[in-house]
């Protein structure tokens, strides 16, 4: 059925996503260490939540680092199995790079790029509140992608 001219139809504008868009549609669990347990612990945790980097927290709340797998691959090659006993702090990365829920989708992920980052923990109040992988944010495009696309055609089909 098409609608008479005189009807207004809503006009497809591209809007500015959000981090908080993001967060919103993953949620906002985040899996924390303290910096004193050791570097097997983390592996038992990356393996128990199918995850590629952990925030290190004391109190879950602040963030004090972040360590992934790839910081224990390097570390493994330059410091061999030993590394598996070491507390995080010897191997985690203290100077993180965090995120707000206000700030553009499309601006987080040239940062991410730019910086070869993959893990950017979100800070709300000085706050841990969730934690968004390069995967959440190409998934978040891919769907924004479609959904334009979906309209493009409803509207092109009217």
């Amino acid at each position: 059925m098409r609608l008479p001219l005189a009807v207004a139809r809503r006009p497809v504008y591209r809007l500015t996503m959000k981090i908080s868009d993001v967060v919103r549609r993953k949620g906002g669990g985040v899996v924390t260490i303290k910096p004193d347990e050791t570097v097997g612990t983390l592996l038992q945790l990356l393996a128990d939540h199918g995850i590629g980097a952990v925030v290190v927290s004391e109190d879950g709340e602040a963030v004090a680092g972040i360590v992934s797998e790839r910081d224990i691959v390097r570390h493994l090659h330059s410091d061999g199995a030993a590394v598996v006993d070491a507390p995080i702090a010897s191997i985690m990365t203290s100077d993180v790079r965090t995120s707000e829920l206000d700030v553009p989708v499309e601006e987080l992920a040239r940062t991410m790029t730019d910086m070869r980052i993959r893990h950017v923990p979100v800070v709300v109040d000085g706050k841990l509140e969730a934690i968004v992988s390069i995967g959440d944010i190409v998934k978040h495009r891919i769907d924004e992608l479609q959904a334009e696309r979906d309209q493009l055609v409803g509207y092109i089909q009217q």
